[in-house]
């Protein structure tokens, strides 16, 4: 013999209700600066190791680390546009030019300001403003209408 459940809608917000579940559910607890979930106070931000340039890195190691570093970037934005900035220019790139694209690439903590450099949203500061950022500035431009939603493949 099969048993039939039949439980109306309001009898489980009844219940919902007076099982305290709703009000936990519904009720948030920000912090002073606006953090819904903030952390305990014995709790620090992990930092981020200072960008440290590979003097004496051999060049095809080099174009190895900045290819595997551009698509992964943690970012899909920054991800699509640097692998594939990286697949068509880092195998013709100077010496001088990939330490500015490591540079680039690797110095500032926020991929965001790489992102709106690029995009000419925000001015770019004068550290960066070299050929590469020049280079990765035309070729977000894409004036050619490329496909670019996928990273291109690693070999």
């Amino acid at each position: 013999m099969a048993l039939s459940w039949s439980i109306s809608l309001r009898h489980v917000q009844r219940l919902i209700t007076r099982t305290a579940i709703l009000p936990a559910i519904t009720r948030a607890q920000y912090s002073d600066k606006g953090d819904m979930h903030p952390a305990p106070p014995e709790i620090q931000e992990p930092t981020i190791p200072p960008y440290e340039e590979k003097v004496g890195e051999p060049l095809h190691l080099k174009r190895a680390r900045l290819q595997y570093q551009s698509r992964k970037r943690g970012m899909l934005e920054n991800g699509l546009i640097l692998s594939s900035f990286a697949h068509r220019f880092l195998p013709t790139m100077t010496e001088n030019q990939l330490a500015l694209y490591d540079r680039l690439i690797n110095l500032p903590s926020n991929d965001w300001e790489i992102y709106y450099w690029a995009t000419g949203v925000q001015p770019t500061p004068q550290e960066f403003d070299n050929e590469v950022m020049t280079m990765l500035k035309e070729f977000v431009k894409n004036s050619d209408r490329e496909n670019r939603t996928i990273q291109p493949n690693l070999h």
